[in-house]
């Protein structure tokens, strides 16, 4: 009996192992869409204490290419190559593209559009690999989509349907975010993180602040208090956040991380209900679950339907483990 729960609990440690080792991308993922949830503290802070929203997006991303630049120093210059350079510079073009016009729309619309039409990356990216790579749609994959992005239409969507160009711009924004999530999960895989990150980042730097300069906002107002909220958003939501979802993808491909990576509305939500005492809705449950849907589905394909597949993949996880 003893030599019985020796092996018993060795047998359960080496299949938390496994699982670990095996979903340990997506967890990562989860991890980031927290972060990304507890972001408009953040913004909240920077904003309200007198920045603008184009001084905050050139402030973050200096804070994070400066944190990580000197952080990983030594990696960077080890590892780093024209290519990567290359590689680096589109993902900070498309991160430039999605905060900008996410942030110019936000001006001509109401935020629970902006939040929606922002998420529609979700059903984008995977028509990204079908027209660029020629891969096959997985249906699964595309279904999820949807289900994800009609969760986040019910947590967001305050009935106005009409469009105007702070939509279309938010939409731009959408497709810039979509083609980052996907090219971020090409690169990940030939690329060294660190190198893509802290490129991408001063890219975005540097557009951010051209455009800060066209908009004759050079000089900044802020209080101390909207610094704080930059460093948060600098150091959490930018640095750690995008370094961290560069690891994952080179795990995780692009369909599923972006479903994922939606959860940040519901994570976003969860902390609104917390730290500003709002309300939780009925829409805000079938919201959470209708998107956890779309994720079990997106990593599942259903395959817990079926009985054979079920156990061909226990037998192959147990085989591994022993």
């Amino acid at each position: 009996p003893k030599d019985l729960m020796v092996h018993i609990i060795l047998f359960s440690e080496n299949l938390e192992n496994k699982l670990m080792k095996k979903y340990i991308g997506e967890i990562g993922l989860f991890m980031i869409a927290i972060i990304w949830g507890s972001g408009f503290i953040g913004t909240k802070l920077a904003l309200d204490g007198g920045l603008t929203p184009i001084q905050l997006l050139t402030l973050r991303f200096l804070v994070g290419a400066t944190i990580l630049g000197f952080t990983f120093f030594k990696k960077i210059k080890n590892t780093i190559s024209k290519e990567s350079i290359r590689a680096g510079i589109l993902l900070g073009i498309f991160l430039f593209i999605g905060f900008s016009a996410q942030t110019f729309g936000l001006s001509y619309t109401t935020v629970s559009k902006n939040a929606f039409i922002s998420s529609t990356n979700v059903i984008i990216v995977p028509f990204i690999g079908c027209f660029l790579y020629k891969r096959k749609l997985d249906k699964f994959g595309v279904f999820s989509s949807l289900l994800a992005l009609l969760g986040i239409g019910i947590l967001s969507i305050e009935g106005d349907f009409s469009l105007n160009k702070g939509d279309i711009l938010t939409l731009l924004g959408a497709v810039g975010f979509a083609f980052h999530i996907f090219m971020t999960g090409e690169f990940s895989k030939k690329y060294n993180s660190y190198v893509l990150t802290v490129t991408q980042f001063s890219v975005a730097f540097i557009l951010s602040l051209a455009l800060q300069v066209m908009n004759n906002e050079i000089r900044l107002q802020g209080n101390i208090i909207s610094y704080i909220g930059c460093l948060y958003l600098g150091i959490f939501s930018t640095a750690i956040g995008f370094l961290i979802q560069t690891i994952c993808q080179s795990k995780v491909d692009g369909i599923r991380a972006a479903i994922i990576l939606s959860t940040e509305a519901i994570f976003g939500s969860i902390m609104s209900v917390f730290i500003f005492k709002e309300i939780i809705t009925f829409r805000m449950v079938i919201a959470c679950m209708v998107i956890f849907s779309a994720i079990i589905i997106a990593e599942t394909k259903l395959s817990f339907l079926n009985r054979n597949s079920i156990k061909k993949e226990l037998d192959i996880l147990v085989e591994d483990i022993i």
